[in-house]
């Protein structure tokens, strides 16, 4: 592996999240001030496989840190899968004199780096970048700050209507695997439910608990459901068949979560997570994702952050049932 990194590529991969232009844009700025050479990769592993990849300057990266979405576009790509897929990207950076990477993504996208950095020998520096905040080693990702936002500014309408109307609304909110945007969002709104894919929902206990608040009046709920729980319809249709009494509505919140402005915590956290990820490239700490715990920079190994995930504590699922009494 060469000493000093001269040329760096940056990417992002996988879904998209407010706050990675921020991130964008530091890598830019931070590597051009230190005498370095950028070049933006386009869509993901596919644009590095496809030689898709551009030179970045300063003005590259003007007017985009308030912008959601990426500038450099993002996809899945099945082909870097394999080693072929692989040794075609590593060949193009080759060509291009790029000895250093920075991908801004999640677990799936580290493990991507992970594996062209060993078989390789080029350094990868990772930033989280995922709105559901399901990797382990940093407080916050980006964009999670933005999509939790989003989704507690639709809650408070949609509580708007189911007080007018005395309805029960189930409200679907993204997280297959992670149910931190339901959590947040949910203790943030008041919601009398939040059911999360880390916790077997307990059918009855949430039917009796609706039961028993329909005998004492309370006909306002706001049931906030990861979408790798149940689902909302499948909640909606036990409930419907259990509680009868209770004038359900389902409202699936969807891809309107990643879209959007990044709110200033996201700016801020892709702008510190952009500038570590090249001093970290300059300093010879590689093959690390760059997280904030306690409010400084932490480091794990891109190995550990693909494996290990977030737990939520059981804490926050007492604070759900005492507050929501």
């Amino acid at each position: 592996m060469e000493n000093k990194v001269t040329k760096i590529g940056v990417l992002t991969s996988g879904g998209d999240a407010p706050g990675m232009n921020a991130a964008i844009r530091a890598v830019v700025r931070t590597g051009i001030y230190n005498g370095m050479e950028v070049f933006g990769i386009m869509r993901g592993y596919s644009g590095m496989i496809e030689n898709d990849i551009v030179p970045m300057h300063s003005r590259s990266v003007a007017n985009i840190i308030q912008r959601g979405g990426t500038i450099l576009k993002t996809a899945r790509c099945k082909e870097f899968f394999e080693h072929e897929g692989r040794k075609k990207a590593y060949d193009n950076l080759k060509k291009l004199g790029i000895n250093g990477l920075v991908i801004i993504g999640g677990d799936g996208s580290f493990r991507g780096a992970h594996k062209l950095s060993e078989e390789f020998d080029i350094p990868c520096i990772g930033l989280p970048g995922t709105i559901d905040k399901d990797i382990a080693g940093t407080d916050f990702t980006i964009g999670f700050d933005t999509a939790v936002n989003t989704a507690v500014e639709a809650i408070d309408k949609i509580r708007d209507t189911a007080d007018a109307h005395d309805r029960l609304f189930i409200i679907e909110v993204m997280g297959r695997d992670a149910g931190y945007i339901a959590l947040h969002s949910g203790i943030a709104t008041g919601a009398e439910n939040i059911l999360i894919p880390e916790r077997k929902t307990d059918i009855e206990e949430l039917v009796n608990g609706l039961l028993e608040k329909s005998r004492r009046k309370k006909l306002v709920n706001i049931i906030v459901v990861a979408e790798g729980d149940r689902g909302g319809e499948d909640v909606a249709k036990i409930i419907k068949e259990r509680v009868p009494t209770a004038d359900t509505r389902v409202c699936v919140l969807g891809h309107i979560q990643r879209g959007g402005a990044p709110s200033c915590m996201d700016r801020l956290i892709a702008s510190r997570m952009g500038y570590s990820a090249v001093e970290s490239l300059i300093e010879g700490r590689h093959n690390v994702m760059i997280g904030i715990v306690n409010n400084k920079m932490h480091y794990t190994p891109l190995e550990k952050a693909v494996k290990a995930k977030q737990k939520i504590s059981d804490d926050w699922l007492k604070i759900v049932k005492i507050l929501a009494s």
